[in-house]
């Protein structure tokens, strides 16, 4: 089974290009948008299962120092895109 998720982030104001960049290094992460609006970040995450997302939101997201909030969207069918 494989598990994909959105999740949008909210950062400390001016950490989003080093943030984004350290989010990009994890093999979890299959695309990292900067954004304009409410949100800083929108990640696009693909793990086995929702122990591995919780694991990583919780280890490699949320510990960072300048993430202040996320929320996650889990995919419950995809009808377009990479499978």
């Amino acid at each position: 089974m494989v598990v994909k998720a959105y999740i949008l982030v909210t950062l400390t104001p001016g950490s989003e290009r080093r943030v984004c960049s350290k989010i990009a290094e994890n093999e979890e992460v299959v695309e990292v948008s900067e954004l304009y609006g409410e949100y800083d970040a929108l990640l696009q995450v693909k793990v086995s299962n929702l122990r591995e997302l919780d694991t990583f939101i919780t280890d490699k997201i949320r510990s960072l120092p300048d993430v202040y909030l996320t929320s996650t969207m889990i995919v419950a069918k995809q009808y377009k895109g990479d499978e």
